[in-house]
């Protein structure tokens, strides 16, 4: 896939209004050196889980994979 940029910069900017606290933990589990840069990670983070999340609605939904008892049986022939 193929993404084009036309000179637009793809970054929003906004204000948010952040439980200090929240923020402050966001920091401390990410080892941000950044507010931003924790709020990018924590969001990054959350996407990737939903993306996950979303995959595993398919497990099973292939007939051409093998299943686990398979795979290891393949590895035990060696």
């Amino acid at each position: 896939m193929l993404y084009f940029n036309f000179g637009y910069d793809l970054h929003m900017k906004t204000t948010v209004d952040i439980p200090d606290k929240e923020l402050e933990d966001a920091i401390k589990f990410t080892k941000a050196k950044t507010k931003r840069e924790a709020i990018v990670g924590a969001i990054t983070d959350f996407n990737c889980r939903m993306r996950m999340a979303e995959l595993t609605r398919y497990s099973g939904t292939c007939a051409d994979l093998i299943s686990p008892q398979e795979l290891q049986a393949i590895r035990r022939k060696g």
